[in-house]
């Protein structure tokens, strides 16, 4: 949530800010709504204060035995118009917050400005594409050559969009989660084990709700949203909390299932493990003072690309434009592997410092250090990584003429010493 009086001290920049989000915003209706609410705060304090006085003469006068009733009768009326006033104001408190929750963050300065991935960035790769001498496969000719993966059977399930994978396929999504865990954990990040179903106050903490509730599987019955991303509960963990400033940074990484409609994704990555409703992610949440987050940001984006050197799988880091950033994101950085059966870069991780954004929805703050006034935490977060979508990288890009697939010497620990996936 944007802090409102950035938005009364220069409106005008705000809005243009908002438009390279793509976002619109009716700045004069809003600071006239701003403008009604601090006068009727302003009377509501002098009725207080006029009732608070003359409480005390009411109660002089009683004690010498005279008639209160008349002036009684008064404040009674005065008592009815602070109820009628504090209404207004509840009223028109609501009626910002709506706003201000369809608002995205602010791009920070130096992201490029652009309304779509066309003006993204690039900012550095890493690895060199392999050069085949053979038409390499995509991974769901592999995986089905191998005997691993089954979408058939999936869909016979569940429907579109989900797959079954079998044998070596299934502990290959296991260890690479085991993998990721183990290099997030040996860098200072704290495995959670959270739960997969969460509240609508939890969603809108991070930003899910209200703009995207048709992207969300959600249980009517309990109430609950399916998580989407281990994000969401991780962030919220200090929902509410202020927190030690001499604590931070806290950083959390979690392993669970991920549940998304894809609204509107239909004819796009249908095919395979690209953009199906059912995933597994690694994610890391790093919660910062509000110095820190910038760097942090770094941070946190270089220990998701750790993941996929120690696979050796070429990628590139791009800085996102203001129209293809996150909702809750002032910078986002994609880290975007190579798939050779595609011959380019796909999104693998997004790594993101929300600001205060989320944290002025969700109500984290910290007392600093050094002491001083309470803050808004910075709060950010980072795929660390997709684990099916490298899973589909590990298989493209190490796959032999013969349709095995060599398995990388870092991953081999966990899968028991296996050198390569051969078929069934």
């Amino acid at each position: 949530m944007l802090d409102f009086s950035t938005i009364r001290d220069d409106p005008a920049a705000v809005a243009a800010a908002l438009a390279n989000r793509g976002a619109q915003l009716d700045v004069d209706a809003l600071l006239d709504q701003d403008r009604s609410r601090r006068e009727i705060i302003q009377r509501l304090e002098a009725l207080q204060a006029q009732r608070n006085e003359t409480s005390k003469q009411i109660g002089a006068v009683k004690r010498a035995g005279g008639d209160a009733e008349e002036v009684m009768a008064q404040m009674r009326a005065v008592g009815d118009e602070i109820k009628e006033l504090d209404g207004q104001r509840k009223s028109i408190d609501d009626a910002i917050a709506e706003v201000l929750l369809t608002l995205p963050n602010l791009a920070e300065d130096g992201v490029p400005v652009g309304a779509d991935e066309d003006a993204n960035r690039e900012e550095r790769r890493w690895g060199t594409p392999r050069e085949f001498d053979f038409e390499p496969l995509d991974h769901v000719d592999l995986g089905e050559g191998l005997g691993i993966l089954d979408m058939g059977r999936a869909a016979k399930i569940s429907g579109a969009r989900f797959a079954a994978q079998f044998g070596v396929g299934a502990r290959l999504e296991r260890a690479l989660a085991a993998y990721m865990l183990d290099l997030h954990q040996d860098a200072g990040f704290t495995e959670v084990l959270t739960p997969f179903l969460v509240s609508p106050e939890s969603m809108l903490g991070t930003g899910q709700l209200p703009k995207f509730a048709d992207d969300a599987f959600y249980v009517e019955k309990d109430e609950l949203y399916l998580i989407p991303t281990s994000e969401v509960p991780l962030v919220n963990l200090h929902r509410d909390e202020t927190l030690d400033g001499a604590a931070l940074p806290l950083k959390y990484c979690g392993y669970t299932p991920c549940f998304r409609r894809e609204a509107g994704s239909y004819g796009r990555d249908t095919r395979g493990l690209i953009r199906v409703h059912q995933f597994s992610k690694v994610e890391m949440v790093w919660i910062a003072d509000s110095e820190s987050s910038s760097e942090a940001l770094e941070a946190i984006t270089a220990q998701a690309e750790s993941v996929l050197q120690g696979l050796d799988l070429p990628y590139r880091v791009v800085t996102l434009s203001t129209g293809d950033m996150g909702f809750s994101a002032a910078r986002t950085y994609d880290i975007e592997v190579w798939l050779p059966s595609q011959a380019t870069f796909r999104e693998i991780s997004s790594c993101s410092n929300c600001t205060d954004f989320q944290a002025r929805r969700a109500g984290i703050r910290y007392k600093p250090a050094g002491g001083g006034k309470t803050r808004f935490a910075h709060t950010l977060n980072g795929s660390g990584l997709a684990v099916g979508r490298t899973l589909v990288a590990l298989l493209e890009n190490h796959q032999r003429n013969d349709g095995t697939v060599e398995i990388p010497e870092a991953l081999r620990p966990y899968l028991r010493g296996l050198e390569r996936i051969e078929p069934v």
